[in-house]
């Protein structure tokens, strides 16, 4: 069971699934028919506790899928065990790709092949340039194994394991009942195709960053947004490493003073901080990272963790 606490402007945090909930609002509880589980706050490193970035926007009992850090699927069936009948693995049928970095499609191979049984149709994929690329060699890689599976004593379907592959522009790029998906352009240092994916729905709008350094288009895209889910690095951590990492920080993503000027044009009823970066070793980011950002940010904000629902 999920027990969902929603503030004055009914998008603040619910419990951790499986964990101690947080204080409820003084205001009463409003059905929800959106949520946003996070499947993955964390970064490139191993850490235990948080998986690759990944977040699933859920409406109406459909689930979207943005980016598959490693651990998604295995993260995706513990929200199901808790409650999120919707990440159930047949229902893992459309993802949204922010860019090609390893810690966002770590977990692609085991999107693509994990539910396989258990989906009727071909996962659709939505992303960048050179997607097509990636996913042509998941599926050569693993081409004995799709054999062996299909022809051999398993007779799996011929199709679960398909990918139709979507390399998008900025725009819309997807729409149903449920959602219109929006793609725009934030700038992740080197690569030539980054994209940031704002979600509107009947009673949420979502914009989630991706990875990015500071970008006026999520001020455009959030724009008084319900939820801005957004990457971030410590400043003290920033100024204490080395000026290498400095120079790589700086042009690949957003430090917590940054952030904090951008939400403040931005405006979303509640900040989310994931994919957080102390930069020193060993340091606890998440509280740090609040407290920096709340120094030059006056909105609800809230640190994510692994399968925290919003």
């Amino acid at each position: 069971m999920i027990i969902v606490f929603l503030a004055i402007f009914a998008v603040a945090p619910a419990s951790t699934i499986g964990s101690a909930p947080q204080t409820p609002a003084s205001t009463p509880s409003v059905p929800s028919h959106t949520q946003v589980v996070i499947l993955g706050a964390g970064t490139p490193a191993a850490d235990p506790d948080n998986s690759g970035p990944a977040v699933a926007v859920v409406v109406n009992g459909a689930a979207y899928l943005v980016d598959c850090g490693p651990g998604v699927v295995r993260r995706a069936a513990a929200a199901e065990r808790k409650g999120v009948a919707a990440l159930a693995q047949g229902n893992l049928r459309v993802v949204f790709i922010t860019h090609l970095h390893t810690d966002h499609t770590l977990g692609y191979p085991d999107l693509i092949f994990t539910p396989w049984g258990a989906r009727s149709d071909p996962l659709e994929a939505y992303g960048p340039p050179g997607l097509q690329s990636m996913t042509d060699h998941i599926e050569s890689a693993w081409q004995e194994d799709i054999d062996i599976r299909t022809k051999g004593l398993e007779q799996k379907n011929h199709v679960g394991y398909k990918v139709h592959v979507h390399e998008i522009e900025p725009g819309v790029v997807y729409k149903d009942t449920n959602v219109t998906v929006t793609a725009f352009p934030v700038a992740h240092g080197s690569w030539k195709h980054a994209f940031g994916y704002k979600f509107e729905t009947a009673d949420r709008t979502i914009v989630i960053s991706g990875d990015t350094g500071p970008t006026d288009n999520i001020v455009k895209q959030c724009n008084r947004c319900d939820i801005l889910l957004h990457e971030v690095y410590s400043a003290a951590g920033f100024a204490s490493t080395t000026a290498k990492s400095q120079n790589y920080f700086s042009h690949f993503h957003t430090s917590s003073a940054e952030l904090a000027r951008e939400a403040s044009d931005a405006k979303p009823s509640l900040l989310v901080l994931y994919h957080q970066m102390s930069l020193r070793r060993g340091a606890p980011a998440n509280d740090e990272i609040v407290a920096e950002v709340s120094q030059h940010y006056s909105g609800n904000i809230v640190s994510a963790h692994d399968l925290d629902v919003f």
